[in-house]
């Protein structure tokens, strides 16, 4: 599609057909306090984790957790979807809308420790066990929490990123770019971050409109192959259109929750320090297998990389004993259309493979659950 058609194109554009709509706004945004470590200063400070808690009374329960750059709300076809069935928990990961972040933001924040940042959300509203459900970065985040805590997560679906396991060797930014050379913008994002926290910043609703693309609206072919500067490949594009799969109301709530701490603490998922730690604590432990039920939701076209052949390439459904692969009607469990945000992209097809799944779960895994304010 040519930019020039997108720039007149609607906000709800036709292939959002079937999906309810969704209004951020009507949700009321909670939090709690949780312990953090700042490695820089080598100490544990305290951090605020915002997060939305959709009917509280279910007796199963989901927790939804974003990836970079996104927000609770790019749960809300899911929220629709789901939340006259499902208690349903969606979080802004920390530096993120209205969750804080310790000062430094190149190695205070792990996978594990952002798994942390879920025990204390599910603790604070009296959550035992909880099916994991997360987006890019937040997939990898899913992983590690079950991983972790299978006492805690009993099943997990992860969106568009498979599993990244660390049983390997590490690979920095670098050398993963060099298979997977639209991987290049982590590379700037890891040697630069506070130059690229100061680009993105410039204008956040052109950063976030400049991202969140889809196939029917994609951004220049140029885009994230550069290892100096994220956004230049719009540089003779002056207004990028609007993010397709949001309305212009949602847009709007996006950019304004985005602007609460801008991109400052953003990157945390690129920096090298929080990406070595994470593998380095993994290898410490020994342990890389997942034996809880996985659903692995791989979109086919995604412009960042090939995920199904990343998937397979690093083997990872030979560390998830329990990964779906079965179809179920005409919607394939592992692959479907779409770019880097199916979920938001093709709502009701990612929902019905999402229910097929969740369906045919056994959730006696689950532990029993109990309120633990009944037990005070």
């Amino acid at each position: 599609m040519h930019w020039s058609t997108c720039l007149v194109l609607p906000f709800s554009l036709s292939f959002l057909a079937g999906a309810v709509a969704f209004n951020a706004r009507a949700y009321t945004i909670q939090s709690t306090s949780c312990r953090a470590v700042d490695r820089v200063l080598n100490e544990e400070v305290n951090i605020t984790i915002d997060y939305v808690d959709v009917n509280p009374t279910a007796e199963k329960s989901i927790i939804m957790v974003h990836g970079w750059p996104s927000l609770w709300s790019s749960w809300g076809y899911q929220i629709e979807e789901f939340k006259d069935e499902y208690r349903m928990i969606a979080i802004d990961v920390r530096g993120f809308g209205g969750s804080t972040h310790p000062a430094d933001v190149q190695s205070s924040s792990t996978l594990a420790d952002i798994t942390g940042d879920l025990t204390c959300v599910l603790e604070h509203v009296g959550i035992q066990s909880v099916i994991c459900l997360g987006h890019d970065w937040g997939a990898e985040v899913c992983y590690e929490a079950a991983r972790r805590r299978p006492d805690i997560f009993y099943a997990l679906v992860g969106v568009t990123v498979p599993y990244l396991h660390a049983a390997g060797p590490f690979a920095d930014s670098a050398q993963l770019a060099a298979v997977m050379p639209k991987l290049a913008y982590q590379v700037f994002f890891e040697n630069h971050t506070t130059e690229a926290i100061a680009e993105l910043n410039k204008d956040i609703r052109r950063s976030l409109r400049a991202t969140l693309r889809t196939v029917n609206s994609t951004p220049p072919d140029s885009f994230l192959t550069s290892t100096s500067t994220y956004l230049s490949a719009y540089d003779n594009v002056t207004e990028i259109p609007p993010i397709p799969f949001f309305t212009s109301s949602h847009e709007k709530y996006f950019v304004e929750r985005f602007s609460m701490q801008k991109f400052d603490h953003t990157l945390i998922f690129y920096t090298r320090g929080n990406r070595y730690g994470a593998w380095q604590s993994t290898q410490a432990q020994g342990n890389y297998t997942i034996p809880q039920p996985v659903l692995s939701v791989l979109p086919l076209n995604d412009p960042v990389a090939d995920w199904v052949f990343a998937a397979k390439y690093l083997k990872s459904a030979a560390f998830l004993p329990q990964l779906t692969t079965k179809d179920y009607g005409d919607n394939p469990m592992q692959t479907m259309e779409g770019a880097h945000w199916p979920h938001l992209e093709h709502p009701q097809v990612f929902n019905d493979i999402l229910r097929a799944w969740l369906e045919n779960l056994d959730h006696s895994l689950a532990p029993a659950q109990r309120v633990l304010s009944d037990e005070l």
